[in-house]
């Protein structure tokens, strides 16, 4: 009997004395939200609401005529650079896939609801593209020169990269 006490108290002891070598962990204080996110519903973004626009500035029109795709086809793993002018389609030879090419700026920049070229210099080269597959839009937004793997065009054949504008013969 009087071994198992020491026993216990021996023990109790041990788990004692661990308890107070552990170091006091500081409760984590976590950073106030910023004001915007603490009168927002949840689920909701600072997104502005409405309808983006492309404001080509006066400086930029006129000065690009073309740009070069790069076309892959993921199942053959073939390239093909393809010269495609503003304004005008491409379809892929042995497809129902066209692209059609839109605007280009050579300075890329979103503001709000606007997006616009900070320059003519091509800085951020995107062009704006939409994608068909048949007579179905499958993509509708912009490939970049500089960052290829934002926002890319996704399919399970093919991929398209930006490679440069085609300066407008002056």
């Amino acid at each position: 009997m009087k071994i198992r006490l020491i026993a216990i108290a021996a023990g109790i002891g041990l788990l004692l004395s661990l308890g107070a070598c552990k170091k006091k962990e500081e409760p984590v204080q976590q950073a106030a939200a910023p004001a915007h996110e603490t009168m927002m519903p949840k689920g909701e973004s600072m997104m502005p609401k409405g309808e983006t626009r492309i404001v080509v500035p006066d400086s930029v029109k006129g000065k690009w005529e073309a740009v070069k795709i790069e076309i892959l086809d993921k199942t053959s793993n073939k390239k093909e650079v393809v010269t495609v002018k503003l304004g005008s389609e491409y379809t892929i030879p042995d497809s129902n896939i066209k692209i059609k090419v839109g605007d280009f700026l050579p300075d890329f920049r979103m503001d709000g609801l606007s997006i616009t070229s900070a320059s003519d210099e091509l800085k951020n080269p995107a062009v704006h593209i939409t994608v068909y597959e048949g007579d179905k839009e499958i993509f509708k937004s912009w490939l970049y020169s500089n960052f290829p793997t934002i926002h890319p065009f996704q399919h399970e054949k093919y991929s398209l990269t930006l490679i440069e504008a085609i300066p407008a013969k002056k």
